[in-house]
């Protein structure tokens, strides 16, 4: 089994997404990108607005999770690359926390294979999110497709 995780402390930064675009470069059969990001939204929930969202897991298990999608994907879609980044702690509202990145020879691939992994994560994979409100106050986030 792999020992890559796929999570990162805190907020992903858009040096950190610039600098994975970046690398893919040198990669010439690739005519396709595809990019998620999840943003944190100040989503209003019973009269309060959600201030940030800390996240947890069960790293071991969501990372083998994660190594299925990634199984999943290149069987199902012809890629020449995938990566899948997630957040774990405090993310502030309009910081990122999941970015996915999927690349391929052609655009169809790319697109079919981004929404597919995006909604495999959110059903598969044993990532909570407690959404704290301004007041301090949280209740856990809930997933929806």
């Amino acid at each position: 089994m792999s020992t890559k995780t796929f999570f990162i402390q805190g907020p992903i930064s858009s040096e950190f997404i610039g600098n994975s675009i970046a690398k893919h470069q040198s990669k010439t059969t690739i005519g396709a990108h595809n990019i998620f990001l999840g943003q944190v939204r100040a989503d209003a929930i019973d009269g309060q607005t959600v201030a940030a969202i800390d996240y947890s897991a069960y790293e071991e298990m969501a990372d083998e999770s994660l190594n299925v999608i990634r199984e999943k994907a290149f069987a199902q879609f012809d890629l020449i690359c995938m990566h899948i980044y997630h957040s774990l702690g405090v993310v502030k509202v309009g910081e990122i926390c999941l970015f996915v990145f999927v690349s391929a020879t052609r655009r169809k691939q790319v697109y079919e294979a981004t929404e597919t992994i995006v909604n495999w994560i959110k059903t598969d994979v044993p990532i909570f999110g407690k959404e704290i409100f301004e007041n301090s106050t949280f209740t856990w986030k809930k997933n929806s497709l």
